[in-house]
């Protein structure tokens, strides 16, 4: 369930303990929400099925500390085949993804035929994401200023609270209301109780003729109401 109206959402690992059906479900009512109300969700997975990556549109591939790839689904393949290696017809693409940086599982994806294989570090992947055509994009995008004339002014506060403080109290005090009529019952008991413990503490003092100079004097009369 998500509540308030957040444009950017950070989850992670969010899939655990889920099966893959219930997994591509939460993605999918994610993604609704943020195509709804213009938003971004950064959501980390681990081995998600093929119907829920198909789900995302871009992808942020970490391995040992170095994005190995950041951008669109569709050319992910193409930067791994720049590379020279390839994901199998029937292999899902976020195992190939998982695997592909691994030391154990790289060297089966290799497809150049003729040229030796040498295993390629995390490191040299993003060295080469770099001068790949989605990286070079990426660069110059955050290489440019950003123009503060082009944003939404509510995008960053520049209030401690977002609304005035007497709406903040009659949202407050209409909330108690509506607890206390929904609760009902139990205010009109305690008033009834209240009242009675009134009356009984009044009727204390009515007539008395006890002392009542001291502390003693009024110890007894304090523990008369017990």
């Amino acid at each position: 369930m998500l509540v308030g109206t957040a444009k950017a959402l950070f989850m992670d690992e969010i899939s655990t303990g889920l099966d893959s059906s219930t997994t591509f479900q939460v993605v999918q009512s994610v993604k609704q929400s943020v195509n709804l109300f213009n938003g971004t969700a950064v959501i980390s997975l681990l081995q998600p099925p093929p119907e829920t990556y198909d789900l995302f549109d871009d992808i942020i591939l970490l391995s040992e500390g170095h994005i190995v790839y950041q951008g669109p689904c569709e050319h992910v393949l193409e930067f791994f085949a720049s590379l020279g290696f390839m994901c199998p017809k029937r292999k899902s693409v976020a195992d190939f993804l998982q695997e592909v940086t691994s030391m154990k599982d790289q060297e089966q994806y290799w497809a150049v035929r003729g040229k030796p294989y040498r295993f390629v570090t995390p490191r040299e992947f993003a060295e080469a994401f770099e001068s790949f055509h989605v990286g070079r994009n990426l660069g110059n995008e955050l290489a440019t200023q950003f123009d503060k004339s082009k944003s939404h002014p509510a995008a960053l506060a520049t209030n401690k609270y977002g609304t005035e403080k007497w709406q903040l109290f009659k949202a407050c005090l209409s909330r108690e209301l509506l607890l206390m009529k929904r609760n009902s019952f139990i205010y009109k008991f305690k008033l009834c109780q209240l009242a009675a413990m009134a009356i009984v503490t009044m009727t204390v003092f009515i007539r008395t003729e006890m002392h009542h100079d001291s502390v003693i004097d009024g110890g007894i009369y304090a523990g008369a109401l017990f």
